[in-house]
């Protein structure tokens, strides 16, 4: 299979987003979750517990755990759906502990940045978690772990995934009682969870977010030109009568990136000031130049 420019550059800007939000993600985790021992989803917590448990290093367990996964991942997902996971993997495991030793103490402890403030510790290091994983997630990443799991289930057993990640996040925060037997720290565990995936919910939505023009026009097709050319976006002609002129009209209807909305309505503003226009949100828009299709196809 031959790569064009094109596709050779949208990988370049995978690998940069997915290094970004681990970068993120792991500031958020190394510098308000660990000192204040509290747990979060995912391989992450798993490898909390066992730190604040028996000392050993947070980024250790975290590799060692995700290469018996990914050994099992690559066996029955194939090799090409692990690529940017191992990639994930193997820039978290060096972010987990370069952070810790940039900002630990003279005697090998994380300080509170927060101080007492283990609550806001909770929705800082939860914004910062959520924020990173929706990039890794939006330049289609991976951070291992319970994602693995997940995929795997989902190959076999008709549960989604996102209802397999949720269940392994909830053992895990739950699991923390077991180290600490304090309810607050599993309540606290709760709370990034829950302020994480609003987070994450929040930032993939505002991004992927479309509008639906309906254009009423006389100069429909000068419209149409413009967006074509100066937006590249696809315009649909649709035909239509008024109901009570019993006119034959022409519609134009335009799907956009919402970012694009102000420059669709200078372009109609430019060529017909009179005409109308109707802008309304859509919950989804897939294709060439919006979302990729990701449904299984059985």
């Amino acid at each position: 299979m031959k790569y064009s420019k094109a596709m050779i550059w949208q990988e370049c800007k995978d690998y940069m987003g997915i290094l970004a939000g681990l970068t993120i993600y792991a500031l958020g985790f190394t510098c308000f979750v660990l000192p204040y021992q509290i747990t979060t989803g995912g391989l992450a917590g798993i490898a909390a517990i066992i730190y604040y448990a028996s000392g050993f290093p947070v980024q250790y367990t975290y590799f060692l755990v995700n290469v018996v996964l990914l050994i099992a991942a690559i066996k029955v997902l194939g090799f090409r759906f692990c690529i940017k996971t191992i990639v994930g993997i193997v820039a978290l495991t060096f972010e987990f502990g370069l952070f810790q030793e940039m900002i630990q103490d003279a005697n090998g402890h994380l300080p509170k940045i927060m101080g007492d403030q283990t609550f806001m510790a909770c929705v800082l290091g939860a914004c910062c978690e959520g924020f990173g994983l929706a990039i890794v997630f939006l330049s289609n990443g991976s951070t291992g772990g319970t994602d693995i799991i997940a995929a795997i289930i989902n190959k076999y057993k008709d549960i989604t995934l996102g209802r397999v990640m949720m269940f392994c996040d909830v053992a895990i925060v739950s699991s923390s009682y077991f180290v600490f037997h304090e309810t607050q720290k599993v309540v606290f565990g709760f709370c990034i969870l829950i302020i994480s995936m609003i987070m994450l919910d929040y930032y993939m939505n505002s991004v992927r977010q479309s509008v639906q023009f309906l254009i009423f026009s006389n100069k429909y097709d000068e419209i149409a030109e413009a967006i074509n050319r100066q937006l590249n976006r696809g315009v649909t002609i649709l035909n239509g009568e008024g109901w009570y002129s019993k006119e034959p009209r022409k519609v134009l209807v335009v799907l956009a990136k919402r970012r694009e909305g102000v420059e669709i309505f200078r372009l109609i503003q430019r060529i017909d000031p009179r005409a109308f226009v109707s802008q309304s949100n859509v919950v989804g828009v897939y294709g060439e130049g919006f979302d990729k299709i990701k449904v299984k196809v059985k």
